[in-house]
């Protein structure tokens, strides 16, 4: 079981022991009571991150057979009309990437140029109210650029991909912050398990590594979860290790154990998510449906959790399966987007299984809709977080989707195509076009990515950097170009 390890043992033995407790830890009253209560509450163990994922996978399947659910309809004229505007959005960043802000103070404008469009263009392409867009510059958006001056503040040599990928996560975070009754911000906590998203993550999903390249890393972190003190081997690690370093110190193991319970847990996901390549499309005895799902529901199901007990660690029961099953539709939309890449690697995921057998997509991408619809109505259930807020989410789930659909039109029908494709505020052929486009241009969007970077004399510049490790373990991210990016063994 997750979370029984040197440290949580004697927490537990606590809660049955007082006397044994006090004669060999020596704890005042008021800790032995707060570990006793604390004692109490539910911990997130393997058993019950595998009820929860069976409880996801029987909600998934309950999905199956359904018809397209309910939902916005656009017709030609006002898809185009959308597609204007974003043009329109795209050849005004372009211009200001064009431009090549050297100083300060034309990043700065660049910033507020591109800062000040965005509502135009979101009123008309995203048909978003001036609530909602204000919602994303005023919340979602500070949060973004304080997350990406942290990272390169900490790493300079992190890309904007991997900045990316970290940011998907933070706002994740924040979102569950609101609907958890939080205040909306970056805390130390969430960048730093944002963060091992591209220093850990990836590690473990890289093509290019051996599964004993990845489990010697995966032991390692894993013994580092667990609380114990490793020296850095390379610059990798001892990023990794700075991370968990963060999370301790806004949650201490003592006080809130459930957090690590879910760092253990999505950690295990991780590892079994090897199976994914290990037994993929290339093998001759490949997971099957139901290992391939229950596979899928713990590794997606861990991450939002783990996020969960970051924005808020006291979930309720309703909390923390709306949070996990959040994950799960996070990590089916992720695997629909990776369809093409995921085939040519032979991973197995219930897209590629399909996929690989000569079976349209059109099923699946029914089913997964519905799915998102039932994890939105149990957002809706929420005592927090506002309707503004909720409906934004509703719309980024079932765009998630669409885009992955545009993106991969081969695998579906002509029929499911043409009927799926008024539920897009843009035809597919469109969103396909741009997004190719946008591929190819990221050197050019990168230079507005480095502008955002640029803070104003009176604003933050990112969190406190706790440096110390990395002087300590001899590893200096500015000393070593690329190395903490690239370094995997």
């Amino acid at each position: 079981m997750i979370g029984q390890i040197e440290g949580f043992a004697a927490v537990r033995q606590m809660g049955r022991n007082r006397t044994l407790a006090f004669k060999h830890h020596a704890w005042n009253l008021s800790a032995f009571l707060f570990v006793t209560l604390n004692s109490m509450e539910d911990r997130y163990s393997w058993s019950w991150i595998e009820a929860q994922g069976a409880q996801a996978a029987e909600a998934w399947n309950g999905c199956a057979g359904r018809l397209l659910p309910a939902g916005p309809r656009y017709s030609l004229k006002e898809q185009r009309k959308r597609e204007n505007a974003y043009d329109q959005a795209l050849r005004a960043f372009e211009r200001e990437a064009r431009r090549a802000p050297r100083t300060r103070s034309e990043r700065l404008l660049a910033q507020r140029r591109i800062v000040d469009a965005f509502p135009g263009f979101a009123a008309i392409a995203l048909g978003l109210e001036p609530e909602a867009v204000q919602l994303l510059t005023g919340s979602f958006l500070p949060v973004g650029t304080q997350l990406a001056r942290s990272a390169r503040g900490f790493d300079a040599t992190l890309s904007m991909a991997d900045i990316i990928q970290a940011l998907r996560n933070a706002w994740t975070a924040c979102g569950l912050q609101a609907l958890l009754g939080q205040p909306m911000e970056l805390t130390a906590s969430i960048f730093a398990y944002s963060m091992l998203y591209p220093y850990s993550d990836n590690c473990l999903d890289h093509p290019g590594l051996s599964n004993t390249q990845k489990l010697r890393f995966s032991g390692r972190f894993r013994q580092r979860l667990c609380g114990i003190q490793l020296s850095a081997c390379n610059p990798r690690e001892a990023a990794v290790w700075t991370m968990v370093q963060w999370i301790e110190e806004q949650y201490p193991r003592l006080h809130s154990p459930q957090v690590f319970d879910c760092l253990l847990a999505i950690h295990r996901a991780q590892e079994e998510s090897l199976a994914q390549s290990d037994k993929g499309l290339r093998c001759q005895d490949p997971l099957d449906y139901s290992e391939l799902l229950r596979i899928t529901c713990s590794k997606g199901g861990t991450s939002v959790l783990a996020n969960a007990c970051l924005a808020q660690p006291r979930l309720t029961p309703e909390e923390s399966q709306f949070a996990f099953e959040w994950g799960v539709l996070l990590q089916l939309g992720d695997d629909l987007q990776d369809v093409l890449e995921d085939l040519r690697r032979g991973s197995g995921t219930l897209f590629t299984r399909a996929a690989a057998q000569g079976e349209p997509l059109d099923s699946l991408v029914l089913q997964l809709l519905n799915f998102s619809q039932q994890v939105a109505d149990r957002m809706d259930r929420l005592p927090n977080g506002t309707g503004l807020l909720k409906g934004l989410l509703r719309m980024s789930w079932r765009s998630l989707i669409l885009m992955a659909v545009a993106d991969a039109q081969a695998f579906f029908s002509r029929a499911f195509l043409a009927e799926l494709e008024p539920s897009s505020p843009f035809r597919f052929d469109f969103l396909r076009g741009r997004n190719e486009k946008l591929t190819g241009r990221q050197a050019l969007y990168s230079i507005l990515f480095d502008a955002f970077l640029e803070a104003a004399p009176d604003e933050q510049t990112g969190l406190p950097l706790p440096r110390q490790s990395f002087a300590h373990a001899g590893f200096l991210p500015a000393a070593e170009p690329g190395s903490l990016s690239s370094s995997f063994a």
